[in-house]
């Protein structure tokens, strides 16, 4: 995976297109798109070119282990937020990020702690956003 890092907004931007196949842990297959990520019926998460993101939230460090988990979930609760998927894949999106950490050589102590973090306590994180929507004169 290449990223780069942001100035502004966000803290990574990705640098090419980037694909990983999910663990879907019994949950219906879904298809839904957006300019920069796309879920494919059978798992396969697409994040294209340009996407940005914050990497791993709360009062921690990112390191290596934690890129392409942070990615995969950002993107996840992005689609969850948009309405696109529903609110129970976020069970699916703090499972992946766990498994993604392991993958990627995090320690299981803390793979398991920030995966109890997410699970716990980041509903607000996923919960689509009411916009207040402004008219100019």
């Amino acid at each position: 995976m290449i990223y780069s890092k942001c100035k502004r907004y966000y803290k990574y931007r990705l640098e090419e297109t980037f694909e990983f196949q999910l663990r879907r842990y019994g949950i219906k297959d879904c298809f839904c798109k957006t300019p920069f990520i796309e879920l494919t019926t059978g798992g396969r998460i697409i994040i294209k070119k340009g996407y940005a993101w914050d990497g791993a939230s709360g009062p921690t460090l990112d390191t290596r282990s934690s890129m392409r988990a942070s990615l995969v979930h950002d993107a996840l609760y992005q689609l969850i937020r948009l309405k696109l998927l529903p609110f129970s894949y976020k069970a699916i999106a703090d499972k992946n990020f766990y498994n993604i950490c392991l993958q990627d050589g995090m320690w299981k102590w803390r793979a398991k702690l920030w995966y109890k973090v997410v699970a716990n306590f980041a509903d607000y994180a996923a919960e689509p956003k009411k916009r207040k929507i402004l008219i100019a004169p």
